[in-house]
């Protein structure tokens, strides 16, 4: 089976999905950010699973559901981060972060049979999804985070080295207040759709 890991950060005001301010103040955001996350891994203990591990910049908190390892950031860029990740593991692994409070488990059953990797591209050029069926941390080291371009230098990396790449469904990032808007009307029914609706209520009060 896959080990699944999700990169996030603790949900401090100020610290993350500071393109959501304005128009929420940087304790909405957080909010909404903690919504995401408790959502990703509220479906990553949902889907099928050899390993599920947090890779964590700060402390866990009451989000966090049984059944995960937590294990640290590295130091370093996002790409180092990243590759630290895989780095961990041994066979299968999927790693996503927490941007995506839309992801189901069928999304991250994901079946290497076929592939050597998988890879969610995401609409803002980034990636949602990147899966190794034999980690390498070295197909992410030195690639560009945070671009236009990054997805497509991700994916050309896999593919220049020999794998073949099974693609996912190309998925929304929550970075802006649209794209909350968006994210929330795919997945109404999730702690984050719930919370931005409370929000954007009291803000019309």
């Amino acid at each position: 089976m896959t080990t699944l890991l999700v990169i996030a950060k603790e949900p401090l005001p100020g610290r993350v999905k500071t393109r959501l301010t304005p128009p929420f103040t940087p304790r909405e955001a957080a909010a909404l950010a903690e919504a995401a996350l408790a959502d990703t891994l509220r479906t990553v203990a949902a889907a099928p699973a050899s390993r599920r591990v947090l890779v964590l910049d700060g402390a866990p908190g009451p989000w966090l559901p049984p059944g995960f390892e937590v294990v640290r950031q590295s130091a370093g860029g996002l790409d180092e981060r990243l590759a630290d990740a895989f780095a961990r593991c041994s066979g299968p692994t999927l790693l996503i972060g927490m941007d995506t409070p839309q992801v189901t488990p069928d999304l991250l059953t994901v079946d290497f049979t076929s592939c050597d990797a998988c890879f969610g591209p995401a609409e803002d050029g980034g990636f949602w999804a990147l899966g190794l069926a034999e980690p390498a941390p070295a197909l992410l080291r030195g690639v560009p985070m945070s671009v236009p371009v990054t997805g497509a230098v991700q994916r050309e990396r896999l593919v220049a080295a020999g794998l073949r790449v099974r693609d996912l469904p190309r998925l929304r990032d929550v970075d802006t207040a649209a794209d909350a808007h968006a994210v929330a009307a795919l997945a109404p029914a999730g702690l984050f759709a719930g919370r931005l609706a409370r929000l954007t209520a009291s803000a019309r009060r």
